[in-house]
């Protein structure tokens, strides 16, 4: 497939992508800016593994800089693209939505304007579940009708997808969007609802649980993402867009008890008020991904926790 480009590939999904890219020997390029949503000596230890690989580049720089992309592709003679790179979040897009519209807008638009001016024609671009917003149809299969993003995180992907889909229209790029579900495991944000109440419990402090516990949503594995991401890469379709989730959900409530139980720790629970942005459920309809791929998930959440808590001890709580 000739050399591949990892946005993001300092990032808790992209270092995962990286990794296996390189265990199978691809040449990958990983193109991220280190900012400082959170600590980014967490993100460059992500990328320890990959360092001495001789496979292995890294561009530091941000894809709102034009330039900088079009000369990563040309410079690497880039092949394929997995775009990772993004502003993650629903709450803090509510506080930045010009940020997230930079970023995941015009970011993605520089990377798939570059892909198409090289000749890079194979796409990846990771989308999410939140842009099914409030769908009142359950599970969310990818025909379903997005009309209802409650979020300018998930109104951005959305664009984005819309602009992946027009480059395949006039330029003929193979483009797959993977809207994930709920990705966690090894090397997560530490904001992210897990790693954050493992933090927590493990220093007896209380939880903070939005609402009465009873939203849910379809957790997935990172190493089922990372697997599904090959897969796509691998398929190179026309233009696809395809679900990549757990395909069951889990309560909140029902993920402190487990994240609890995995640390060996009785929670407790400090309820607040359901934030801006929130959704009462996500739940993936996988049939396309199988039928596709032969994909489907592998890790049930109770075994994904049990292995995130391992790591979580031996990581951060050093």
């Amino acid at each position: 497939m000739g050399t591949i480009l990892v946005t993001g590939g300092a990032g808790f999904i992209g270092s995962g992508v990286v990794a296996a890219l390189l265990d199978r020997g691809s040449d990958v390029v990983c193109l991220d800016d280190f900012n400082d949503y959170y600590d980014p000596a967490l993100k460059r230890a992500n990328l320890e593994p990959a360092r001495g690989n001789r496979r292995f580049r890294l561009v530091e720089g941000d894809i709102r800089d034009a330039a900088l992309v079009e000369d990563t592709y040309r410079r690497f003679g880039v092949a394929a693209t997995v775009h990772l790179a993004a502003r993650a979040g629903v709450r803090p897009s509510i506080r930045q939505p010009r940020l997230y519209q930079e970023v995941n807008g015009t970011g993605t638009l520089n990377l798939l304007d570059a892909a198409r001016r090289t000749g890079a024609d194979t796409f990846i671009f990771g989308s999410t579940s939140s842009v099914y917003g409030i769908n009142s149809k359950v599970p969310f299969a990818e025909e379903d009708p997005i009309t209802c993003p409650v979020s300018p995180y998930a109104a951005t992907k959305r664009g984005a997808e819309l602009m992946a889909f027009t480059y395949h229209h006039l330029y003929g790029l193979a483009v797959t969007c993977l809207r994930f579900f709920t990705v966690y495991g090894p090397r997560q944000r530490p904001e992210m609802a897990i790693c954050l109440f493992a933090d927590k419990l493990s220093h007896g402090q209380s939880v903070p649980r939005y609402g009465d516990g009873s939203t849910a949503r379809d957790y997935t594995y990172v190493d089922d993402i990372v697997a599904g991401t090959l897969a796509a890469l691998d398929a190179a379709a026309s233009f696809e867009i395809v679900n990549l989730g757990g395909s069951r959900t889990t309560t909140l409530a029902r993920l402190i008890e487990l994240v609890a139980a995995a640390l060996g720790v009785e929670p407790r629970v400090e309820e607040l008020p359901l934030q801006p942005g929130d959704v009462p459920i996500t739940f993936a309809d996988v049939r396309k991904a199988k039928r596709l791929w032969g994909w489907e998930p592998r890790v049930p959440i109770e075994a994904g926790i049990e292995r995130f808590v391992e790591w979580f001890r031996a990581n951060r709580l050093r």
